[in-house]
């Protein structure tokens, strides 16, 4: 086995220790490699966000259960991207000693893909008044560990109201909802996250359905393009699927075996999300966050966001004025 192989077994083995011990926000990083260990690393990659995003459930509410926000991490950076400050939580992720980070580009923690989408969505924009919004990054992990984040930042000035900062935040939602562990725990003694390690197929027994290493990296960019602008306004899911270099109904098929839902549903799932975002920690008018979102109208908007949370937009910018979030 060369030193490269070598490496890629032990990124595995680190990650199957994170996993381990209930880290389950790390993924390793992807090759070129079209073989066994690379279908492992897609296998593990898959289990840990599908285990997080039961464990965390990021971006429902409940009125019934207790949802509890957990800064992950937080930033705050000079008008030229240099750490300032950050929290512990931050350095516990990177596995860095917080003076390894403050004092360094921000974006010297962050993959070359993200780093990118950094520098074109914020930094090249912080001469603006103001700048907020949320954007997916991923960071490294000194073990080659990835860390896959939804990152909320905004500019503001300091006292003397001349320099500029930037604070960024890492919000996720715990539901300790024993429903949702039971499900959880469920599916996975049924098996449904199984992968086969040693073959690039991914088999339905269902319907017989063979997806390649090839098609299930098509239907995870469709997922990552929905994930990073919901609110865009989507072709048909044929002209989709063409898009990607697929067919309609493989897309439609792998969608919902790997990620459990339609690709209808995450839409309008992660525009509710976005908007939730937006009525907690802005004072936009509803019907522009209901255009920002992707919503054709406010009323539309309202009745689905109600029906997802169990509370209308009005309720939630209440709530949150009353607790001194606005």
């Amino acid at each position: 086995m060369g030193e490269y192989n070598k490496q890629r077994v032990v990124n595995i083995h680190n990650m199957i220790l994170e996993m381990a011990s209930g880290n389950f926000h790390y993924q390793i990083e992807r090759s070129s490699k079209d073989d066994d260990l690379e279908s492992i690393v897609v296998g593990l990659n898959m289990l840990a966000e599908e285990l997080e995003a039961n464990m965390v459930h990021q971006g429902f509410a409940n009125t019934n259960t207790s949802v509890i926000d957990i800064v992950k991490m937080s930033f705050i950076l000079d008008e030229n991207g240099v750490v300032e400050m950050a929290n512990g939580q931050a350095g516990k992720m990177l596995s860095l000693p917080l003076a390894d980070i403050i004092g360094k580009l921000f974006e010297d923690f962050l993959t070359d893909d993200s780093k990118t989408l950094w520098k074109n969505k914020c930094i090249s924009k912080t001469k603006k008044p103001k700048l907020e919004g949320s954007v997916h990054l991923v960071f490294k992990q000194k073990n080659s560990l990835e860390v896959p984040k939804v990152v909320h930042f905004t500019t503001f000035n300091d006292r003397t109201n001349e320099i500029k900062k930037i604070l960024i935040t890492v919000v996720q939602h715990s539901n300790y909802q024993k429903k949702l562990k039971s499900k959880l725990k469920k599916k996975v003694i049924n098996g449904k996250y199984q992968r086969v390690l040693n073959d690039t197929n991914l088999l339905s027994k269902k319907n017989k359905m063979v997806l390649t290493y090839g098609d299930i990296q098509k239907i995870r960019a469709a997922h990552n393009i929905i994930f990073d602008n919901p609110q865009n306004v989507f072709p048909s899911q044929k002209d989709f699927a063409l898009q990607l270099g697929t067919n309609e109904f493989k897309l439609k098929y792998g969608f919902k075996e790997l990620y459990g839902t339609t690709i209808h549903k995450f839409i309008i799932q992660e525009r509710l999300r976005n908007a939730q975002v937006m009525i907690q920690y802005t004072d936009l008018p509803f019907k522009i966050i209901a255009h920002k979102s992707g919503f054709k109208s406010q009323s539309h908007f309202s009745r689905l966001f109600k029906e997802r949370f169990g509370y209308s937009p009005k309720d939630l910018r209440k709530d949150t004025i009353s607790r001194g979030k606005l």
